[in-house]
Order: structure tokens, then sequence, then C-alpha cells
């Protein structure tokens, strides 16, 4: 995801870490409340589609209904497009783009699809406006995000702890909500919204390859992605405290008995 306003800033970045994270995510295992809505001859917008593994999977499912990704990067974008010329995936197009202006007449989709995009936003409440603007009428507006605070984990590892104290703490100074699960019901009613149907989808990693994969993407982002950029540049943490965190997620993901559990919110809205 990053399709924000030029003045929003973007936690994760586009670190190599960030974007394999990101590439592993299909619409079975983090979009499956969206699955039911998506019938050949669908169309579907895709905000904030990162590397477009979700997207073409959309794709898919839809066709031969058409398909838009789109993205703040351009570098990402062409990213997806080639994952979609890998998988032969011919009814998917990808654009870079803005969330809060997109460019799309009124009820252009049937389907408008956001992935753990309005947690980065400065105002999630205008993106779904805008996200609604451009769903059909009777159509819906499906949103999935994250909620940090929510996030549990064991054994106790207190570099963890500092994890999550520094990702909230770097999130907020960025203007972005990084409990957003919480909120994508009281956002989308803000966007005006009557017809919103919640729930909610849990990613868990607890088997020794789950806890080693988890480990080194947030080993490797917390000391070379933007996160630790922006740690630095805000004063937030010194190389070696990151260099700490970064250890101590290692040393979680080489336990026998892990567990770490995300916890996420799903709106359905109607337009």
């Amino acid at each position: 995801m990053s399709a924000q306003q030029p003045d929003d800033v973007y936690t994760h970045g586009h670190h190599e870490s960030v974007v394999r994270a990101h590439a592993s995510r299909t619409a079975e295992n983090s979009a499956a409340f969206v699955i039911p809505h998506l019938m050949p001859g669908v169309t579907v917008l895709d905000v904030g589609c990162g590397p477009g593994s979700i997207t073409c999977d959309f794709a898919e499912l839809v066709a031969p209904g058409r398909v838009t990704g789109l993205d703040r990067s351009p570098d990402i974008i062409a990213q997806a497009a080639a994952l979609a010329a890998e998988r032969g995936v011919d009814n998917v197009d990808f654009a870079a783009g803005n969330v809060y202006d997109l460019d799309f007449p009124d009820e252009s989709f049937d389907v408008v699809h956001a992935h753990q995009v309005l947690q980065h936003l400065t105002d999630p409440v205008a993106a779904l406006r805008e996200m609604r603007r451009v769903a059909r009428a009777g159509g819906i507006v499906a949103v999935r995000d994250a909620d940090f605070h929510g996030m549990s984990w064991y054994p106790a590892i207190a570099e963890l702890d500092d994890w999550m104290e520094l990702y909230q703490r770097i999130a907020r100074r960025n203007g972005a909500e990084p409990d957003a699960g919480r909120r994508l019901v009281s956002w989308a009613q803000a966007a005006g919204f009557t017809d919103v149907a919640p729930s909610s989808s849990n990613w868990l990693y607890a088997t020794s390859q789950q806890r080693r994969w988890q480990a080194r993407v947030w080993g490797e982002r917390v000391v070379h992605s933007s996160f630790a950029d922006q740690a630095l540049e805000y004063g937030f943490a010194s190389e070696a405290d990151l260099a700490r965190i970064s250890a101590g997620w290692h040393r979680w993901g080489s336990t026998d008995d892990g567990w770490f559990l995300i916890p996420n919110g799903e709106v359905i809205a109607r337009a």
C-alpha cells in the first residue's frame, strides 16, 4: 500500500523486506471477506495495491470483469504489472494515483477495495469518501486494516514491547493511525455510509516456518526500511536501539513455542 497525498508519510516505505512481505498476501489469506462479492464480470478498483498479488487474484476471480490496481509508487506499479504478465492475467491494469483524488468518474466500479491502506493516511475519512464516489450505486467499498495495539505475542520479549512503542510513536508522528482496525466502522460512518457490515480476521505466526518468516521480515525492516530511517530522523531511537530490537525479533523467531497474532478489522460498506 502507498496511495497517499504527497505530504502523507508511508511508515513502512518500499524496502525489499516490505515489498516481499506484501507480495505474500493473497485474496484468500488477506481478503477472504471480499471474495463472496467477486463474481465473473464484476469491476474492481484495488486502492494501494502494492506489488499486485491480491489484485491479480481478484482479476482471476472476476474474469472477464476488469480490475484496476492503484498505488502511489510508480516503481511498485511496475512490479505489479510484471507480476500480472508473469501470471498471464490479462484483465488487470495498474496505474499510479492518489486515493484522495481518484482519476475515475463517479460510479465507475462495482467493488472498491483497500487493504492495509487507511492506517497510513492522515485523513482516512476523506479517502473513504473518495472511494465511495467511484463505487457504483449498490456496489461496495471493502477495507481491511490491522490493529497494532491489538497484536499479541508469546513469549514476553522486551524488545518486542519496545518495537510496538516505537512503531506507535513513528506512525503517530506521521499523522497516521496504527490502531486502524478498531476504527473502521466509525470512519465509514463519518464518510457517509449507512450500510456498514463489520468483520475481523487474524494473521497468525505460530509454526516454526511462520515464526522464522515473520522474524526475518521485521528483523530486516527494523534496521533497513523507512521505519528505521524515520526512527533515526525523528530522534526516537539510535542505531544501537534498532539493532537490539531487530535481535529481539530474531530471538522470538528462534523459539519453539512462539506465537504472534495480528488482528484485522474489516468493513463492507455499501455505496
